[in-house]
């Protein structure tokens, strides 16, 4: 997998997942794919959710299903692209509801890694993707991995706010303790769906009104 980086604090909490027999075959399938075609994120950043944003600073989950299949989108946070590639329009859409729900400005970019810095994990249910073909590594093992980062989040932490954006999102809510956390649900930020629900959602100022009922610091959304 090409020596990916990931926090030493994930490391110790998901060693398990690691030793199981679903993730070799993973490790097989990723090295047998990468021989062959070209995958994204590179190899280096598919666990960069789990390296920018340590266990216990996360703050705040919004889930994602697939990386962008496009040519340098991709690079290991859900929804984000890097410096100098242009946002998506999924993305374009949820700057726009955080302008209208906060004021913030649109950025000129479309890089999440600040928001990830806050704490703020950024996480795809599916964390690699042949080029040019969205899904492609769906039901591979790689759900197996990330749904046990949202249980072990609900098991072990307290009081955080998952933003579920659309259905594929919401299919993992029998994942999280709602005794325990807060779910925040709203359509998908596609351009398919955003008017039926996502814009308006508010869901930028529902998370900083939570961390601030709880003492937490808000987070900053401004990327501009």
């Amino acid at each position: 997998m090409i020596n990916p980086r990931i926090h030493d604090s994930w490391k110790e909490l998901l060693i398990e997942e690691f030793n199981q027999p679903y993730f070799s075959a993973l490790k097989n399938f990723l090295v047998e794919e990468m021989n062959t075609h070209v995958v994204y994120p590179p190899g280096k950043k598919i666990f960069s959710a789990l390296d920018r944003t340590p266990y216990d600073k996360v703050k705040v989950v919004i889930l994602g299903q697939d990386p962008y299949h496009g040519k340098g989108q991709a690079h290991g946070l859900c929804f984000s692209v890097p410096p100098g590639i242009t946002s998506p329009p999924s993305l374009v859409n949820i700057f726009k509801e955080l302008h209208n729900d906060l004021g913030v400005p649109i950025p000129s970019h479309g890089n999440l890694e600040p928001w990830a810095d806050q704490g703020v994990l950024l996480l795809n249910a599916t964390l690699t993707v042949r080029a040019r073909q969205a899904g492609s590594h769906q039901n591979k093992g790689w759900e197996n991995f990330t749904d046990a980062v949202i249980q072990k989040l609900s098991e072990t932490r307290e009081g955080l706010v998952f933003i579920l954006w659309g259905r594929y999102a919401q299919a993992k809510e029998n994942l999280i303790d709602p005794d325990k956390h807060h779910i925040l649900k709203a359509a998908h930020p596609s351009p398919f769906s955003a008017h039926s629900g996502f814009f308006g959602c508010k869901h930028f100022s529902k998370t900083n009104e939570i961390l601030q009922s709880k003492g937490i610091e808000p987070l900053t959304w401004d990327l501009s």
